[in-house]
């Protein structure tokens, strides 16, 4: 009997759980990077940032459950690439996918806890070795580590300010 109320407890947690509401992420892109988008990185560009970081925090709150029921609201205020965008490639004659730099973004927002509590979020990351920009896989790849770093905090149920 007892075994059977044990069995219960932790069948009714784990289904709880399963219906608990998942953080709900919007991503916008800052007036200054849709300008500097569209003269220099390409506007596409925009479009698979702000995929790339609902992506990054949807995955990293929904592994824990600490934002469940939370609406995040990002903007990404600047962003620059480690390897030359398409537009840049095609507009510069010199450039090439070898060619590499140090990159990073900055990302402002709001947690809208499921309590109705509203914190701000601020977080950038910009590499500062060129070193380490070489080994730059991607164009963007810095700007995806700054979107994992902040997923990584936010999951963990701790709101950035300021960094």
């Amino acid at each position: 009997m007892r075994i059977l109320s044990l069995a219960g407890v932790a069948l009714l947690a784990s289904a709880t759980a399963v219906f608990a509401a998942p953080a709900s992420v919007n991503v916008a892109i800052g007036q200054k990077l849709q300008a500097k988008a569209a003269k220099t990185y390409g506007v596409r560009e925009t479009a698979f940032l702000a995929d790339d970081l609902r992506a990054s925090i949807e995955k990293a709150v929904a592994r824990t459950g600490a934002q469940d029921g939370a609406r995040i609201d990002l903007t990404i205020v600047d962003a620059v690439p480690n390897r030359p965008t398409f537009k840049q490639l095609g507009d510069t004659p010199g450039l090439s996918m070898q060619s590499f730099g140090i990159g990073g973004a900055k990302i402002e927002g709001t947690v809208t806890g499921a309590d109705g509590t509203v914190t701000p979020v601020s977080y950038k990351y910009y590499e500062n070795d060129i070193v380490q920009a070489s080994w730059a896989a991607s164009t963007w790849s810095d700007a995806q580590w700054a979107f994992d770093k902040l997923g990584r905090k936010l999951a963990l149920g701790r709101e950035v300010a300021s960094r």
